[in-house]
């Protein structure tokens, strides 16, 4: 049987063989998912956001289902609909797109905030509620958004209460010149993707998704976490971090350390997860850019 560290290397080297030169990135999206998150990846179009969530469903064997969020998008296209059979007499449920293992909503932030809304149950339950009746999602469930920046023709704002269901926001960026330089000279992505195989089995991911919460968390490291939370709440400029964002800051560094191969959470981890984690939560109340940085250098290192 395989170790933890050696199955999580087969993954990381699978996913950075299609996404070229983006391993930090790659890494967080990971540590979102071992940490039962849900992951946003916020860029413009063509960097491969939809690439990369096709490529990690099909190296760890997930059910995957692709919804494309447009204007006109109703609740009932994602969540399903119940449907009139005559020959039974009787209404039957249509399974919805979001009924799979990971779930790409594409674009999100294109759709209405109504079709938004019908995400909220399902990533914060892990079921969704039709006619009255609770239906759960499968295990593990995964939701990878994709947004374009705001300032794009057709874009909705995802309300706080949205961008609080998302663990992380990760963005990838242009390439390096060396890597766009093999993209435009290698083998097409699509095709690269729809060779891959799985290289873990979901029982395997399962196993490495309790692991996280069995790394070790000091005292002193539960204090740092308090005392960056602290700040956010007692600086005037920003909007501070809810317990919510505490609990998931712990849980991302917990699953960081996990993948760096260690057995406990230090300060290192908590810095290299805290922008993905707190950054689209924690905003200047004048509506400029968030603080992360600031944050970082006026908390003390234990």
């Amino acid at each position: 049987m395989s170790s933890p560290s050696n199955e999580i290397e087969a993954i990381l080297d699978q996913l950075n063989r299609v996404i070229l030169g983006k391993d930090p990135q790659i890494r967080l999206c990971l540590a979102c998912l071992l940490a039962r998150g849900h992951l946003l990846l916020e860029d413009i179009p063509g960097v491969g956001k939809t690439t990369l969530a096709h490529a990690l469903a099909k190296s760890l064997g997930l059910s995957f289902q692709r919804i494309q969020f447009t204007s006109d998008l109703l609740p009932a296209d994602v969540l399903g609909v119940s449907i009139y059979d005559r020959e039974t007499g009787k209404f039957r449920f249509q399974h919805g797109p979001i009924f799979a293992q990971l779930v790409l909503a594409d674009e999100i932030n294109r759709a209405s905030p109504k079709a938004q809304s019908a995400l909220l149950e399902a990533m914060e339950e892990h079921q969704v509620t039709l006619d009255g009746q609770s239906m759960p999602l499968p295990e593990p469930f995964f939701v990878i958004a994709t947004q374009n920046p705001q300032d794009q023709i057709g874009t909705y704002p995802l309300p706080e209460s949205q961008l609080d269901r998302f663990l992380m926001r990760v963005q990838l960026g242009y390439p390096a010149a060396a890597a766009e330089r093999e993209l435009l000279s290698g083998v097409d992505r699509r095709e690269l993707v729809n060779s891959l195989e799985a290289v873990m089995s979901v029982e395997a991911l399962n196993s490495l998704q309790r692991r996280v919460v069995d790394v070790h968390v000091s005292p002193a490291l539960l204090d740092y976490v308090q005392a960056l939370i602290a700040y956010t709440r007692n600086a005037p400029a920003l909007t501070g971090l809810s317990p919510r964002a505490a609990i998931g800051l712990l849980r991302a560094a917990r699953a960081w350390a996990l993948i760096a191969g260690r057995t406990a959470v230090i300060p290192e981890h908590v810095q290299e997860v805290f922008s993905s984690v707190v950054e689209h939560r924690m905003r200047q109340r004048d509506g400029g850019a968030t603080a992360v940085a600031r944050v970082l250098e006026a908390v003390p290192v234990p």
